[in-house]
């Protein structure tokens, strides 16, 4: 009995019948609150923000009445964008900073750190919107002056927004919101951004304790760049030795061509705007954001359902009729896979999405280039299908204001899109071709195209045989020209074939249909290019909006109105050779040749120089106006700031006209 007793105590036999396996604990992220408080950081910073810009007005104020400028203190500018020559680092950081932060504002459940009040989000979620760029402002605002005081103040805010970042981050890696670490990962930009402003200030402090940072606000129009542009462009290029043979380039080099349209080479003498630099790394920064919110929304979630797919998905798919298999840890087995299918279908549209964008951004920075050039020489039809005024306008400053902020939002966008499309694409791709191929399974696609080969195998011969015919038969090549012969049998196959190329021409309009979808899609983000055509691309508002923005970089930032400019707000005593470098200017000499010396000027190129100067004073467009004998022309005889020929001369026979009839009248009245 004992013996009985003691197997049975020990016998663990029947525990373990009808076990199931362990299922690891899904893992349950609690609300961090981290140790530097977010409500008691920002009501800080913003006191100490405020703080800042006072002395920053007062130190605006100094240096106006310094200058012999009167005004009140007021708010500074945050940075010249008009100023190709000043540092993009910092404007750049601030607005990455600001960007990130706006963006992590739909997903955060309190918009304002002040308040946890839920009840009026979206009324905090609007006042959210102007708080943090008012927030940020002094961050920029502090290189505005370039002076120490301001490089200190900025360096002690960039420490104290990245040092705070950090320990928040640090503190608390994983939310509950989304994915445990989205948060984290959403904050790598601005970190990085924060990180920058805080090496760059300190450095630019340096730099002025030195005597090497430029001091002055003026420094734009005293710069080299302008004067190095236009010597540039009036430089005699060198004949290009191309030889016959290389009339049509070989196919290597059609494709490395193609390849080179998508990758930038930055040159010396060309420099981007400033807004158009920050709408760049906006746009990085965004796709980064929307990859980064695409991937954490949907993978981990489809981990999960793939991990607790058990046997009842038998019976739920017998519900819907569907049988995949008599044994249900096979049916298991085969839904886990087709689940795993579309997860790697998923992740491969999102990677897909990024590396389309990124050659799109490539692409843009080449067709930017391009487009400043067209318009600063005067192309007016390199951007615009018709003629255009480049001058300021209200639509043109109001889409120059909101450039940056509309790019951002069509990369988004078009980032949705494109995952959309890319995944349907992919999943019809894989289920309908790759996987049926493999298994040999559920063929349905191919057994739709074989019973129709037919009609597939009349259209390719059909198509075969116009194209075999309009090659041999009814083209004639005499003398190195080409012409038609064989009309009769030209009109006949003409007639016969035309039902045939009905269904044709649908198949056709198809392709053209999606090839057109997939065009605009992949383009979406980029509102450099029309998604129009050319004679409508007016309605397209993403191409209207940059269009009108480039009105104002050209009529305000062009760089041979800028070195003219410098070059007239020389001081004759700066040094020993400024006056005759101003005369040299005036002559245009300088600007034409580098490396000649400064000797005597000759009679002619001193008439010649003159003859420039005053036609180039007589057509200046801010001038025209203003005389005397041009003051009676209305504004649509100007085209671009010049008088426009026609209507002079239609003014010159209306004067001659007028003359004539006063002369009639005098005749009569004698």
């Amino acid at each position: 009995m004992s013996a009985e007793a003691g197997k049975d105590y020990y016998d663990y036999s029947d525990w373990y019948e009808n076990a199931l396996p362990t299922k690891p604990p899904v893992e349950i992220i609690p609300p961090c609150d981290p140790t530097a408080d977010d409500g008691l950081y920002h009501i800080c910073i913003a006191a100490i923000s405020l703080v800042v810009m006072l002395i920053l007005a007062v130190l605006a104020r100094r240096q106006k009445v310094g200058d012999g400028l009167k005004g009140v203190p007021g708010l500074l500018s945050p940075v010249n964008f008009l100023d190709h020559t000043q540092h993009k680092g910092l404007s750049v950081a601030v607005f990455g900073v600001l960007f990130c932060k706006i963006f992590g504002l739909a997903l955060a459940p309190n918009p304002l750190p002040f308040t946890k009040d839920t009840q009026y989000k979206e009324y905090w979620l609007i006042l959210a919107l102007f708080y943090y760029p008012a927030l940020y402002y002094p961050l920029l605002a502090c290189g505005t002056l370039h002076n120490k005081v301001g490089y200190v103040l900025g360096s002690l805010l960039s420490w104290t927004h990245f040092g705070v970042l950090v320990w928040q981050k640090v503190d608390c890696p994983k939310t509950p919101q989304i994915y445990k670490y989205h948060a984290l990962f959403s904050s790598l930009p601005q970190i990085a951004c924060l990180a920058f402003l805080s090496f760059q200030y300190p450095l630019l402090l340096f730099k002025g304790l030195k005597g090497t940072e430029k001091s002055n606000s003026s420094e734009d129009l005293k710069s080299s760049y302008y004067r190095d542009y236009v010597k540039k462009i009036l430089k005699k290029k060198k004949a290009s030795k191309a030889s016959a043979s290389s009339s049509r380039p070989k196919l290597s080099e059609r494709i490395s061509d193609a390849f080179k349209s998508y990758i930038y080479t930055p040159e010396e003498v060309f420099r981007f705007p400033l807004k158009l630099a920050i709408s760049l790394v906006v746009a990085f920064i965004a796709l980064y954001q929307m990859a980064l919110l695409l991937f954490t929304g949907v993978v981990p979630t489809l981990q999960i359902v793939r991990r607790g797919v058990d046997e009842d998905i038998a019976f739920l798919l017998a519900g819907f009729n569907i049988i995949l298999s008599d044994d249900r840890k096979e049916v298991v087995k085969i839904v886990v896979h087709y689940m795993w299918c579309v997860e790697v279908c998923y992740v491969s549209a999102v990677t897909l999405c990024c590396l389309v964008n990124l050659a799109m951004f490539m692409s843009s920075m080449i067709l930017h280039r391009s487009n400043l050039r067209g318009l600063y020489r005067g192309d007016i039809y390199n951007v615009y299908n018709c003629q255009r005024s480049i001058r300021p306008s209200r639509p043109a400053l109001v889409c120059w204001m909101g450039y940056t902020s509309y790019q951002a939002a069509f990369i988004c966008l078009g980032m949705i899109i494109q995952t959309l499309v890319f995944f349907i694409c992919l999943l019809f791709f894989v289920f309908l071709i790759i996987i049926p191929i493999f298994y040999g399974k559920n063929l349905m696609l191919f057994h739709v195209i074989g019973r129709m080969w037919p009609f597939w195998l009349m259209l390719f011969l059909a198509v075969l045989m116009q194209h075999l015919t309009s090659r041999f038969l009814f083209i004639k090549k005499e003398a190195g020209t080409r012409d038609l012969t064989n009309r009769g049998s030209l009109f006949l196959l003409t007639y016969l074939l035309f039902p045939v190329n009905v269904l044709v021409g649908i198949l056709l309009g198809i392709w053209r249909l999606v090839i057109t979808a997939l065009f605009n899609i992949i383009h979406f983000g980029r509102i450099d290019i029309s998604l129009l055509n050319r004679s409508v691309e007016a309605f397209d508002p993403g191409y209207r909006c940059y269009a009108h923005y480039l009105k104002i970089e050209v009529s305000q930032s062009h760089p041979v109105m800028k070195a003219f400019c410098g070059l007239l707000l020389q001081s004759p005593g700066q040094d020993k050779g400024s006056g005759q470098a101003a005369r040299d200017a005036e002559e245009g000499i300088q600007l034409v040749s580098q490396d000649k010396k400064q000797n005597k000027v000759s009679n002619g190129k001193r008439a010649r120089g003159h003859w420039h100067l005053l036609y180039t004073l007589v057509n200046n467009p801010s001038l025209v106006g203003s005389r005397k004998h041009f003051q009676r022309q209305s504004s649509e005889s100007f085209i671009n700031g010049t008088l426009n020929r026609s209507s002079k001369e239609e003014s010159k026979k209306e004067g001659s006209t007028t003359e004539a009839s006063k002369e009639a009248e005098g005749a009569a009245s004698n």
